[in-house]
């Protein structure tokens, strides 16, 4: 019979730990003024996308969106169901920057994935756009969690798994197609899902004796990383993209957890008891090397894509409370990242490897918010009618 670490029941359960207080904007931080920022004018030619090109600059930390006084004008024309035409000029006199029509799945879809080419015409930090990036995330609704979708923003979201059962840690796999996660669905324990995100169809990833949690796919979606506890302790294990040829990777005494890969698929980045902390080692296995982040508890790991020096973590901070810290190796520390009153979790990279998507959350709720990382200006993306969700994780190019 399959058996629960208590490591993993702390886990399912640490929502519920927050010592922060209850905050009417949980998930928005101003921390103050951001002088380096761009500021442009952005319009679009219907209501609703013009609500949403509002939104998506006013979340991004290096614009400003201005009435009046702009470096850039960003207008979007819908010029078709699934197609909009973006046209940005430059200063008060109009200098044509581009304009370009683009195609997408919607005309929502479409507006962010031209709001991505203005970005990259205009941030001049050559950071990539994020907009058109996908999201999928925990609904909490107490005992049952379910696994759902929705665009970056919000819209266009769906429920997913409709199993009546407990659901955690869903992560996409490298092309957006499918989604691997944990659930309690058919045993009663926790068994890895791969899920279809097109047609909601899952089916079983890895069922075997013990704990089976933590799954993600290696950076060429040839592999995938994942924490069984078959033989005793939880370990850290890599199976093909089927789930078979399962080998085991770490051997010691010590419980581990939320395995990442490196963007090259050569490293791993765990985290492992005592505190946790952070370790990496070769995905071939070997001896792992601990990440001295300066901080007592450091765990949830997530490698930037775009900046393979930072990995994004939670850690715990005077008071009892948690938030996010970003781990540089070029300076061989963590520095936090949030400023927030209330708990920061389980960050998420975006793209352009300077914002992510995290859990804010306090005693009543939690929501998903984008986090500009050199600022630590946060603001909520999660929509109020799905109630409290969590474990965001982004696919996005």
């Amino acid at each position: 019979m399959k058996t629960l670490s208590c490591f993993f029941l702390a886990l399912i359960f640490s929502a519920a730990a927050s010592g922060a207080q209850q905050r009417v904007d949980l998930g928005d931080v101003t921390v103050g003024i951001n002088k380096s920022v761009v500021q442009v004018r952005v319009s679009a030619s219907t209501p609703e996308l013009n609500a949403l090109a509002q939104l998506a600059f006013s979340a991004h930390g290096r614009y400003k969106v201005v009435s009046s006084g702009h470096v850039f004008d960003i207008k979007f024309t819908a010029v078709g169901g699934t197609q909009v035409r973006v046209d940005i000029t430059k200063g008060l006199g109009g200098s044509p920057v581009a304009s370009e029509t683009v195609t997408g799945t919607s005309a929502r879809n479409a507006l962010l994935r031209a709001a991505d080419i203005a970005v990259e015409k205009t941030n001049g930090l050559g950071l990539k756009g994020f907009f058109a990036s996908k999201i999928t995330f925990i609904r909490d609704q107490g005992s049952v969690k379910e696994v759902c979708t929705a665009d970056l923003f919000f819209g266009e979201a769906k429920q997913l798994t409709h199993q009546n059962a407990l659901a955690l840690m869903p992560r996409w796999t490298p092309d957006g197609a499918k989604i691997v996660y944990t659930s309690f669905y058919k045993s009663g324990f926790p068994d890895i899902y791969l899920l279809d995100a097109a047609s909601g169809r899952p089916e079983t990833f890895v069922s075997v004796k013990g704990t089976n949690q933590g799954a993600r796919f290696s950076p060429n979606g040839q592999q995938v990383a994942m924490v069984l506890s078959g033989e005793g302790t939880p370990e850290i294990y890599v199976s093909n993209a089927q789930g078979r040829q399962i080998s085991r990777k770490t051997r010691s005494d010590q419980v581990k957890s939320s395995p990442c890969w490196s963007p090259d698929g050569s490293r791993l980045v765990f985290t492992m008891e005592p505190g946790p902390q952070l370790y990496v080692m070769s995905a071939a296995g070997g001896t792992p090397q601990r990440l001295a982040s300066g901080y007592s508890y450091t765990a949830e790991p997530d490698w930037s894509r775009a900046n393979p020096q930072k990995i994004a973590c939670t850690v715990r901070v005077p008071g009892n409370r948690y938030q996010i810290a970003v781990y540089d190796f070029s300076k061989g520390k963590a520095e936090v990242v949030s400023k927030a009153e209330f708990d920061g979790v389980e960050p998420s990279w975006l793209p352009d490897g300077r914002h992510l998507v995290y859990t804010a959350r306090d005693r009543n709720s939690s929501v998903l918010s984008i986090l500009d990382t050199e600022t630590g200006n946060s603001r909520r993306i999660s929509a109020t009618n799905l109630g409290p969700v969590a474990q965001g994780n982004v696919w996005g190019r």
